[in-house]
C-alpha cells in the first residue's frame, strides 16, 4: 500500500499514513495510538496545508495537519455554521412551509425570525427546540455533496428559500458544493463540523417581541449555554435598519449586486451617506436638549467602526447648533512605552484601559470644566512617548468637548468627572445585510475588511499583519469595548449598505499576497470566498466626508 507523509503540527511529529486517509481516520489512529489527545474538545476540522477542512477530507499527497477544535477561530465558526444548519434542518421537519431567516449575529448567537407558521409563538419554539435535541442525540453526520448548479437550483425552488434561490441563480459556475443533514440540503457559508453530536451546548428560545435567539455556547464552559446580559439598545439599532434595508430591497448580496449590475450604485451611495448624515444630525440635537447639562460627549466604539470620521461629523452637526466644539482623541493619554502593560506573550496589550494614562487624563478634564487653558500631550507612536507641542484647550461657556477612543464608555475612565455631564455615543459597524435566508454577515467581518484597507493605506501593516492581530483585537473588545456598550445615551451603526463593494477593490488584492505557509492563509482564503460572490463598486462618488474615506483615504477631514 503507498504511504505519504505527513506533519501533524499539534505535536510537531512526522508520520507515514496510507494514500487516501480521511482525517477522521487519522485523528482517532493517531491519538489512540500515542495515548493523548493534545485538544480539550471533539476535533472539529483541521488546517491542512493552511486551509480549513472537513474531517471527510481524503489526503492522497504530503500534508502539514492541524487538528482544532472549538477553541481556535476556525471551529467556533464550523461549530455556528453546523448548528445555524441543524436549526434549520429542524424548522423544516416540525413546520415545512415555515420560512426561517437568520437576520444577524446578537449576544453571542443569532437572532432568526420564523414566519409562514400559525402556531404561537411559544409552541413554535418549544417544537423546534425539541427537534433540535433530537438531532443532537441521534449523532447525524453532516455531508457536503458536489453537484450540478442546475440541479441545485431545482432543489432550491422547493425549499421556501427566496434569497438563497436568488444567490444560486446569481453564480456562473457548473458546479457547486451543497451541504446535507439527513437529506435536508442547503449551501454553508463554511465547512461543517463532523455530526450533530459535536453540537453540545446551545439553545433555542423566544427573543423580543417576534423572533427568536439561537444562542451558541461559551467555549469555555460547553456543559451550558452562557449567561448574557440583554441589550435592548443594540437590538433595536439592528431592528431599525432591518426595517430600512428591507424598505429599499436592500437585504442581501444578491440585491447588492443587482444595483450594481442596473449601474444604480451612485444612488445606493447617496442614499447611505444621507441617511448617515440624518442620524448625526439627531444625535446632535439630542445632545442640544441636554444642552444646560452636557459639557462632554465620549464616543466610542470597536475597531473600524469609524469612530474618528463619526466624531469629526458630530462636531460639524454641534457646531452647527452654536457649540463650539473641541476634540479630543484617546490615542494621544497612551502611557510611555516602558509603562504599557503587556500580554501573557509578551507582547503589548495597547488594547487595555491601562495602556491610558487615566490620572493625567481626569487632571485635564477637571482644569478645563473650570475654565483653565490646558496643554494636551500628542502620542508619538514611532518613538513610544508623549510630547508637548503647544496643542491646548480653553472651555468656554458655549463650548462642548468631544472625546473619542475605544475606552471612551468605560466608567473607570472618567471616574472623577460628574456623570450629568456626559453624553455617551457608541459607534459600530452593524452589517444589515446578509448572504441569503440562513448565512448572515457577521459585523466583525465588515469590520475586519475595514481594517486590512486602512492599515495598508495609512499604517504600512500588510494584510498578514492585520490578521495576525485580530485575535488580540477581539479579546480586547470582548474586554474592554462591548460590556459597556448598553451604557450609551445613543447608538449609531456606521455600516454603509455599499461597502462591501468597495472594501473587496481593496481587500482581495491585499489578501492574495498571504502565503501559504503561515496560518492566516486560511482566513485569507475565507475572505476571498466571501467577497468573490459581491459585484465590485468603485470609490469615485463617495464623498470627502464619508466614514469609507477614513479607510480608503481622500478624506477631507484630518486625522
Amino acid at each position: 500500500m503507498d504511504t505519504i507523509e505527513i506533519v501533524i503540527e499539534n505535536t510537531h511529529e512526522r508520520r507515514q499514513v496510507r494514500q487516501g486517509i480521511t482525517l477522521a481516520e487519522l485523528a482517532q489512529e493517531y491519538y489512540t495510538e500515542l495515548g493523548r489527545m493534545p485538544l480539550q474538545n471533539p476535533i472539529l476540522g483541521a488546517l491542512v496545508n493552511n486551509q480549513v477542512e472537513h474531517m471527510q477530507y481524503r489526503i492522497f499527497n504530503p500534508k502539514t495537519i492541524y487538528f482544532f477544535d472549538i477553541h481556535n477561530s476556525h471551529g467556533w465558526r464550523m461549530y455556528q455554521t453546523s448548528l445555524t444548519f441543524m436549526l434549520y434542518k429542524a424548522v423544516r421537519d416540525t413546520f415545512p412551509k415555515a420560512n426561517l431567516a437568520v437576520k444577524h449575529s446578537m449576544q453571542g448567537g443569532f437572532y432568526c425570525t420564523i414566519s409562514n407558521v400559525d402556531e404561537d409563538r411559544f409552541e413554535v419554539a418549544k417544537a423546534v427546540r425539541e427537534r433540535m435535541i433530537e438531532l443532537q442525540h441521534q449523532d447525524l453526520p453532516f455531508e457536503h455533496r458536489t453537484m450540478l448548479l442546475s440541479d441545485a437550483i431545482e432543489h432550491i425552488k422547493t425549499c421556501n428559500l427566496p434569497k438563497t434561490l436568488d444567490l444560486l441563480q446569481s453564480l456562473s459556475q457548473l458546479y457547486i458544493t451543497m451541504h446535507v443533514l439527513d437529506g435536508t440540503m442547503h449551501k454553508l457559508t463554511s465547512k461543517h463540523v463532523p455530526t450533530t453530536g459535536c453540537l453540545k451546548s446551545w439553545d433555542f428560545h423566544m427573543y423580543a417581541d417576534e423572533g427568536y435567539l439561537l444562542q451558541m455556547p461559551d467555549p469555555h464552559h460547553l456543559d451550558r449555554p452562557p449567561l448574557l446580559p440583554e441589550t435592548p439598545k443594540l437590538f433595536n439599532i439592528f431592528k431599525q435598519h432591518h426595517l430600512w434595508v428591507d424598505r429599499l430591497r436592500v437585504s442581501t448580496i444578491t440585491d447588492l449586486n443587482r444595483i450594481v449590475r442596473d449601474n444604480n450604485q451612485i444612488q445606493l451611495i447617496h442614499l447611505s451617506e444621507a441617511l448617515h448624515e440624518k442620524c448625526y444630525a439627531e444625535i446632535a440635537n439630542m445632545i442640544f436638549e441636554k444642552r444646560d447639562q452636557v459639557k462632554m460627549v465620549l464616543l466610542a466604539g470597536p475597531s473600524s467602526s469609524g469612530k474618528t470620521t463619526s466624531c469629526r461629523r458630530l462636531s460639524v452637526q454641534l457646531s452647527v447648533l452654536g457649540f463650539d466644539v473641541h476634540q479630543l482623541s484617546l490615542d494621544d493619554y497612551f502611557v510611555c512605552r516602558a509603562r504599557t502593560p503587556k500580554l501573557p506573550n509578551g507582547e503589548f496589550d495597547f488594547e487595555s484601559i491601562d495602556a491610558l494614562d487615566i490620572p493625567l487624563l481626569n487632571e485635564h478634564l477637571q482644569r478645563m470644566f473650570n475654565g483653565e487653558r490646558v496643554e494636551i500631550p500628542t502620542f508619538d507612536f514611532i518613538k513610544g512617548d508623549p510630547f508637548y507641542d503647544g496643542k491646548s484647550i480653553q472651555l468656554g461657556p458655549n463650548s462642548i468637548l468631544v472625546v473619542e477612543g475605544i475606552h471612551a464608555l468605560n466608567p473607570k475612565l472618567t471616574a472623577q468627572i460628574d456623570n450629568e455631564l456626559k453624553f455617551k455615543v457608541y459607534v459600530s459597524t452593524l452589517t444589515q445585510i446578509a448572504i441569503d435566508d440562513i448565512n448572515s454577515i457577521r459585523s466583525s467581518e465588515n469590520r475586519m475588511l475595514r481594517r486590512i484597507v486602512r492599515d495598508n493605506n495609512f499604517r504600512g501593516w500588510d494584510a498578514y499583519n492585520t490578521l495576525h492581530r485580530w485575535h488580540e483585537v477581539r479579546r480586547g473588545e470582548e474586554i474592554n469595548i462591548f460590556p459597556f456598550q448598553e451604557q450609551a445615551d445613543v447608538m449609531f451603526n456606521s455600516a454603509l449598505l455599499y461597502e462591501l463593494g468597495v472594501l473587496k477593490l481593496y481587500a482581495a488584492p491585499q489578501l492574495k499576497k498571504i502565503p501559504e505557509n503561515c496560518p492566516e492563509h486560511a482566513e485569507a482564503q475565507r475572505l476571498l470566498n466571501f467577497i468573490d460572490i459581491i459585484e465590485p463598486i468603485e470609490p469615485t462618488y463617495i464623498p470627502p466626508t464619508s466614514i469609507m474615506r477614513e479607510f480608503l483615504g481622500g478624506s477631507s477631514f484630518l486625522y
